[in-house]
């Protein structure tokens, strides 16, 4: 066969083979899968969503804070390549939680240093 002719056709009722070379590559743009595998997100993405659920305990909400931002930066940036990563939902959580967290922080500072 020519490299230029058309495959010949499938038998009626046959599905065509599955090529899994192309079904990896598009993993990352299936948002069903990213619901459960962290595949096409910013690594920053996932640790801001940790350090933000780690948060709700007050301690590590300044680092969830910052790590937040750098993660929300990143994200920005990948938008503009051919292979943009996710997460923002994970970083404006972390982002959220980490605001939260660094106010109590700074609240009970104050609140002792004012006595």
């Amino acid at each position: 066969m020519n490299s230029n002719e058309a495959p010949p056709p499938l038998p009626p009722g046959q599905d065509p083979p599955i090529q899994l070379h192309s079904v990896s590559q598009r993993l990352g743009d299936d948002a069903a899968m990213r619901m459960f595998l962290p595949v096409g997100r910013s690594g920053w993405a996932i640790a801001a969503g940790y350090l933000g659920l780690f948060g709700l305990v007050v301690l590590p909400a300044p680092i969830a804070l910052i790590v937040s931002i750098v993660a929300i930066r990143d994200l920005k940036r990948s938008r503009e390549t051919d292979r943009p990563k996710y997460g923002m939902g994970r970083a404006v959580f972390g982002l959220i939680v980490g605001i939260l967290g660094t106010l109590v922080i700074l609240g009970v500072i104050l609140h002792e240093f004012w006595r």
